[in-house]
Formats: structure tokens, sequence, C-alpha cells
């Protein structure tokens, strides 16, 4: 495959950069603070100075990056992907965002002439250095099929979801169940404590049981530990149940839970948590105060 463009060193870009490149990938790299990219460009990647010119570089260019408002920047900025994108180079966003700017985008491309893909992942840190994600694709089903080679190194297993939007809604539905699921969690956590029970029991007993998931599997053990080191800021994943509360408005679909829990990562934000992993909510159950 040509040299593949990257835009975004976060903690998912950068896994995923450096996992194509073990794979043999060339890739051209770019962060809006370039010291980024330092580690990524001692793997063997290239340097870009700009995401225009990673796109003039590139058949292919991939983004990730953290929210809409980054997403939409990268492209529609000065030096930004639409300067250089055109017929015969295809752009693939990989960030979480919400439909309408997947559209946004989208749209932009297709009229200079460029062919898009929408393409948010499940997963976090871990997965993203094991190849491990699950990707939601949904726009240029002929991009799809070309970059194929790249999402199997990526990920495990990657859906063709049909027209642009549907990536993004099903990672929004997909985040707001697990960080509903997370906050939960945290309550079980502190109930047991509470209650006496030995933590880490609990963790064996869900393990075996109906409700076992790789989730609780992969965190549980840090929780106990207080030990929230980022796999998935906490930021992000209160971004996401915004975004998800969003889509539930538009259609009208009434989620009381998934809004009690994005009320938690909001407080959990308040608290100074948002740098530190999503399950860091955890810690607004143990300091709720009762009278």
């Amino acid at each position: 495959m040509e040299t593949i463009g990257f835009l975004g060193m976060g903690i998912m870009g950068k896994a995923m950069a450096i996992n194509l490149l073990r794979h043999g990938f060339k890739v051209t790299v770019w962060n809006r603070t370039l010291s980024r990219c330092d580690e990524v460009v001692k793997h063997g990647a290239s340097l870009g100075e700009t995401p225009a010119a990673v796109v003039k570089k590139c058949k292919y260019t991939i983004g990730m990056l953290a929210d809409p408002s980054a997403a939409l920047s990268v492209v529609f900025d000065k030096n930004g992907v639409l300067e250089q994108i055109c017929d015969g180079k295809g752009y693939i966003d990989m960030s979480t965002v919400d439909a309408d700017t997947s559209s946004k985008i989208n749209e932009a491309i297709i009229c200079r002439g460029g062919t898009f893909l929408e393409a948010p992942v499940s997963g976090s840190k871990k997965p993203a250095e094991d190849g491990q994600l699950v990707i939601l694709a949904a726009g240029e089903k002929d991009l799809y099929d070309q970059v194929l080679p790249a999402f199997d190194v990526l990920g495990k297993k990657s859906f063709f979801l049909g027209e642009v939007g549907n990536g993004a809604k099903m990672k929004l539905v997909v985040n707001m169940i697990m960080g509903s699921m997370m906050n939960v969690f945290s309550e079980g956590l502190v109930l047991a404590d509470k209650s006496g029970l030995e933590q880490q029991t609990l963790l064996d007993v869900l393990d075996l049981a109906a409700v076992a998931n790789p989730m609780f599997k992969m965190k549980g053990p840090s929780m106990i530990k207080n030990d929230y080191s980022p796999a998935f800021p906490l930021k992000h994943q209160q971004k996401d149940m915004r975004l998800a509360l969003a889509l539930g408005d538009e259609n009208a679909v009434s989620m009381p839970l998934a809004a009690a829990a994005n009320e938690a990562f909001k407080k959990a934000r308040s608290m100074g948590l948002g740098d530190l992993d999503f399950s860091a909510v955890h810690e607004t159950v143990k300091h709720t105060k009762t009278t």
C-alpha cells in the first residue's frame, strides 16, 4: 500500500501509527504540537509540517482527533486537509464525532474531488497498541475496500455501515452504553467495599457470571488500586455521552440512565479528573457525602 498519512498523535493515534509501522507500512505523521510526533518518528515515520503537507504526500490520510472541533479544524483551517485533497486521494476520519460533523467533512472532501470514510473505533490504548480495535466505517465503499489492509492491521474486525453518519452514530451508541456501565460498575465496587466485602472477590464473581465482560476484567483491578492511568481520557468519554444524548434528543429516545451517567462524568471533570482514565468516575461514588 502507498504511504499512509496520520493526523493526530494522541494516545490512540500514536499507538495506531506505530502499529502500522510495525507491520511494514510507510507512515507520515502530523500533530498540532509537532514534538508529540517524536516517538513515532523514532519508529520510522516521516514528519509532515501541516495536514496539507501530509495529504499532498499521501494517497490515503487518516485523522484521529480529540473531538468535533479538532476534527473540523484539521480539515478546514489554513494548511488543512482541504488545501491538498483532490481526485485520487482519500481521507479517513477515525475520530469519535457526531454525524453532522462527519457529513460536513464528507461534503467538503467530495467537492474537492476526494473520497471520504468515517471510521471511528471501539477500543482504547491497549487494543490500539495490539491491533485489536473494532472499526465502524461508513461512506465511500471503494475507499473502504482500498484501505482494508490497514484496517486489518489496526483492528480485529471492521464493519462497513453504509452512508456517512452511520459510523458516528454506532460509535456514540457503543460509548454511551460503555459509559453507563462504568458508572454502575463503580457503584458496585463501592457498595461491596462499604458492605464489608472484598472487591477482588466481586471481580472474580462477576467474571464467572452472566454480566462478565472485558471492561470489568480489565479496569476493575486498577480501579481497586485507585490507578486511573489514561487509556481513554474521562473528558472524551463525557464528550461522547453528551453527543449520544444529543442523538437521543434528535430521535426522541428517552435516556435517563445515560443522562445520569453523563452527570457523573461532568462531576468527575469538575473534580479535576478529566485527563485521567474514564474509570476515574469511580472517585465520584467513593466521595459522595450522604446526610
